[in-house]
């Protein structure tokens, strides 16, 4: 077994101990309806032996029949309690995948989820946690219930013929090895099949996000073609899948019913006084064979469960390589502090000598990069693309940790604080703000879910919020899509505004907060955040002369470097950079 594949095993019986009780629970009546197949075959052959050779009259066999079907009931009870315990340890393993999984892809933070496609994201946290339910519903528990059940029923044909148990112990191995060497592949099918699922799931997802845009450059057509291929590539590793799971199946079959006709050929071999030994040294009662030949199936039947839920360990084990690598991943510095602010009324930052690459040998995103932010001052960031503007957000907000450098908050190091800590402090509003299905009062209340109405209201009609949400069918209980489907893109952002309004945090990070507004509801924002900042620790990133006039301070960046910074007023008239980017 290769060492990721090992890895990738004590990953998922680690994974078991959140739902140890259901699974031993799951052992333990799958035992149950073992011993119950044991009574169902012994009432069983005794009403068939009292039929054929002692011709009982009916009443006679009544309490034959009465436990037989008393066997048969509680087995039938066993059983479904046996799947929903074994459905329920999965669901559990899963819910605590997920939630491992979620917690991880927060952490990484928006810097990770840019890199990754949001189709194999999703098929990670969705299709291939998903995969993991067979092994814990079905295949663990049925690695134990190999041994106990074979040994159960064995114990039990060993009190009429130890041949015939000796037999069923001797053929039992030829079970699992056949089934071994057929699916010594299945692993390696099974993740095959996983990736081929995650590009299809990225490019359906990449093709619905960009339609318009493939339907304005005519290119519908052949990305109709690609998912064609997509399509006939997941197809392939789905029969390849199959032809493995049929041909164990097949395997497992086929050496069931060989070594069950061995045992059957002994006992008529027996009855016929062909052979004499194995009995204890009496005659074979019909009822005895009988017996014997009733549990026969049935001492193989975990070993064929076993073989049909190699699959579901195959599956398990492909769904584990994908996301432990996701587990894996390295997480911003942040991500582990545990530092709380002291003095979080003012916070005051300082950067110093910030170096950034997003790759190793790619060039540097910034290049010794140091600022100061006061509370009470804003200071505004100029650049063009690539000057390293998000980038330098990005560490503020703690997404991503500096190669090289330092951010301090208060004098202590900012990697070495709480992320929620931290977060709560800062009020940030970005480009692209995200609004999520529900009504327009729940996107606000993101900012601060317990907020009174008023502080709501006031938010809402310092960020312009009110101004369109009056026009609204239902005010500001009016429901928006996903992504803010139903609003235009100025609307969005008036929305983002005002949550960060009602959060009320010492530090506000804005990138374009203006973007997509009219001039007249530009300049009333612009009053409602000249009001809020008020005592509060201000950069903003922007290009528009409005609010650039409103900052205290202009910071130019380019390639990563600081190249000019002063006042709005004298660098507009000192003929530098600054003048040169407010000409363009």
């Amino acid at each position: 077994m290769a060492v990721d594949t090992r890895e990738s095993m004590r990953w998922l019986y680690e994974r078991s101990r959140s739902a140890r009780g259901a699974i031993c629970r799951t052992v333990l009546l799958g035992w149950a309806s073992g011993c119950l197949l044991i009574a169902q075959a012994f009432f069983l052959s005794r009403i068939i032996h009292g039929v054929v050779i002692e011709a009982c009259p009916r009443e006679a066999l009544t309490g034959w029949f009465a436990g037989l079907a008393a066997a048969i009931l509680v087995k039938a009870v066993a059983g479904w309690w046996r799947e929903t315990s074994g459905f329920a340890a999965g669901a559990r393993v899963r819910a605590a995948v997920r939630m491992e999984l979620l917690g991880r892809v927060v952490a990484r933070g928006p810097a990770f989820t840019r890199q990754e496609r949001t189709g194999a994201l999703a098929s990670v946290l969705v299709e291939q946690v998903e995969g993991l339910q067979g092994f814990y519903a079905l295949y663990l528990p049925q690695l134990v219930l190999v041994i106990l059940l074979p040994l159960t029923l064995a114990a039990a044909v060993f009190h009429v013929s130890w041949a015939a148990g000796l037999l069923l112990l001797a053929t039992a191995p030829m079970i699992p090895i056949f089934t071994i060497l057929v699916g010594m592949g299945a692993e390696s099918i099974s993740q095959r099949h996983f990736q081929s699922l995650s590009r299809m799931s990225a490019h359906f997802l990449d093709v619905l996000q960009g339609l318009a845009t493939l339907k304005l450059f005519d290119r519908s057509r052949e990305e109709a073609d690609a998912i064609a291929r997509v399509s006939a590539d997941y197809r392939r590793r789905t029969m390849s899948v199959l032809y493995v799971a049929f041909l164990s199946s097949a395997v497992i079959e086929f050496f069931a019913s060989l070594s069950i006709a061995l045992v059957a050929v002994y006992l008529g071999m027996s009855y016929l006084g062909y052979f004499n030994f194995g009995l204890y040294g009496q005659p074979i009662a019909l009822a005895d064979g009988l017996f014997v030949l009733l549990l026969a199936p049935d001492f193989y039947l975990p070993l064929r469960e076993l073989g049909a839920h190699y699959h579901a360990r195959a599956r398990a084990l492909a769904a584990a390589e994908e996301i432990r690598g996701l587990l894996q991943g390295p997480l911003p510095g942040l991500a582990g502090g545990r530092g709380r602010l002291t003095s979080p009324e003012g916070i005051r930052l300082q950067c110093s000598g910030l170096h950034f690459a997003y790759d190793a040998g790619r060039r540097p995103a910034l290049k010794g990069v140091s600022l100061e932010i006061v509370p009470g001052r804003c200071i505004a960031l100029l650049g063009g693309s690539g000057a390293g503007k998000s980038t330098l957000i990005g560490l503020l907000l703690g997404f991503i940790t500096p190669d090289q450098g330092e951010i301090l908050v208060n004098g202590a190091p900012l990697n070495g604080l709480d992320p929620g800590c931290w977060r709560r402090q800062v009020g940030w509003v970005g480009q692209n703000p995200v609004l999520f299905h529900g009504s327009l009062r729940e996107n606000l209340r993101l900012g601060q879910p317990d907020a009174e109405e008023d502080r709501l209201t006031e938010a809402a009609r310092a960020a312009g919020v009110l101004d369109f949400a009056r026009l609204l069918p239902r005010g500001l209980d009016t429901p928006v899509g996903e992504q803010g489907v139903g609003l235009s893109r100025g609307e969005a952002q008036r929305v983002a505004l005002a949550r960060v309004f009602l959060k009320n945090a010492p530090v506000l990070l804005l990138d374009e907060p203006t973007a997509g507004l009219d001039a007249d509801t530009e300049r009333r924002v612009l009053d409602g955040i000249e009001t809020f900042r008020v005592g509060r620790t201000v950069l903003t990133v922007t290009h528009r002369l409005a609010d650039i006039r409103r900052a205290d301070r202009i910071l130019v960046m380019e390639e990563g470097r600081i190249i000019e910074e002063g006042p709005p007023a004298g660098l507009l008239s000192a003929g530098g950079p600054f003048q040169r980017l407010m000409g363009s």
